[in-house]
């Protein structure tokens, strides 16, 4: 598992694990539409996309090199396939019609791009020596496991998805160190009131007007995810600006 995070590693850790036990909230979302999911399975399994079945015979051992440390192919499969899937499922990749396999390189770069840029912050961030605490790797780890009904599904989870809970703390570690260097770097981001304005009023845009339309919840009801959704993408971009500063000095080989 390690070094198979982007950013949001504790997201991610959390989405993979849940995928497979899920969590309280799930659970009961799922029961609630248990009835209606049982009408429809029939459509829905006509409907679900074929899986792509990816070449991966041209992959080197090694597809990347990060100031001498190897991003290996054992790292990068997982990470192409899933990927490929998730895009077939959200219906933006169709093996049938990328005949020449230009869509799937494109895909191939982008990821290795992902894992260069994040194999920089990780060492940026063990070179400035930033550490993390054993208070915040517990909190991290506590609310981790807040999201599933007892011990024992977080352990079903872990061995479902084949990651050891030492592997686990190993990445949620690395994310701590990272998330410190990415504070140094951009200090506090602040969201103006009126970008928040503003991105609400393009959702009521979007929303339109109708009988058939639900009623729009309030500005002050949004305004707290639409904050959060603005620092986040603020928050990416600055990231962006820190990798491209780092690859600039780094002695950076790619070998796809």
């Amino acid at each position: 598992m390690k070094k198979n995070w982007i950013m949001g590693l504790a997201t991610a850790i959390s989405v993979s694990l849940i995928t497979g036990c899920g969590g309280e909230e799930t659970a009961d979302k799922e029961e609630n539409m248990s009835e209606e999911a049982s009408e429809n399975e029939e459509e829905t399994m006509d409907q679900q996309p074929e899986m792509p079945d990816p070449d991966l015979e041209g992959i080197p051992d090694v597809v990347a090199e990060v100031n001498g440390s190897e991003i290996t192919k054992d790292q990068f499969e997982p990470i192409y396939v899933s990927t490929l899937n998730n895009y077939a499922m959200q219906g933006m990749y169709d093996e049938e019609q990328d005949e020449n396999g230009e869509m799937a390189k494109q895909i191939q770069q982008q990821i290795v791009d992902q894992m260069i840029g994040q194999e920089l912050l990780i060492q940026e961030a063990s070179q400035r020596e930033l550490q993390a605490s054993d208070e915040e790797l517990n909190e991290k780890l506590a609310s981790l496991k807040e999201q599933f009904e007892s011990d024992e599904q977080y352990e079903e989870a872990l061995e479902s998805s084949n990651v050891s809970e030492e592997d686990l703390i190993e990445d949620i570690q690395t994310q701590i160190k990272v998330e410190k260097l990415v504070a140094e770097e951009t200090g506090e981001i602040e969201i103006p009131e009126e970008d928040i304005k503003e991105s609400y009023d393009q959702m009521t845009e979007m929303q339109g007007e109708g009988e058939n339309i639900p009623e729009f919840p309030s500005y002050e009801e949004m305004k707290p995810q639409l904050e959060n959704r603005l620092r986040a993408q603020k928050e990416n971009e600055e990231i962006e600006k820190i990798i491209d500063d780092l690859r600039k000095k780094a002695d950076v080989e790619v070998h796809m």
